[in-house]
């Protein structure tokens, strides 16, 4: 029994960090914008506004940028949108 309580607690401390990544995205721009974001086959527009900030893609996604621009997240990275454009950092 202590065997399998050992073996789930390195289970949840393993998964829990995975789950609670996301892309983190910052809009430093004066007017609101929307991405176009493609994940798991389903595509949504999430509209962020100035100074907002946001996580999405836990899993990974494709976002379209305000500007057309298309990226891929893995669901780590910090986007920041400024004059339009975004960046990955």
């Amino acid at each position: 029994m202590k065997k399998f309580l050992v073996a789930m607690a390195l289970t949840v401390a393993i998964a829990a960090p995975a789950a609670a990544s996301a892309a983190t995205v910052t809009n430093r721009d004066d007017e609101a914008h929307t991405l176009i974001v493609s994940e798991g086959g389903e595509q949504v527009e999430l509209s962020i506004g100035p100074g907002e900030s946001i996580e999405i893609c836990p899993t990974g996604c494709f976002v379209t940028m305000p500007n057309g621009d298309r990226e891929v997240l893995t669901g780590t990275e910090r986007l920041e949108i400024e004059a339009s454009r975004g960046k990955i950092f």
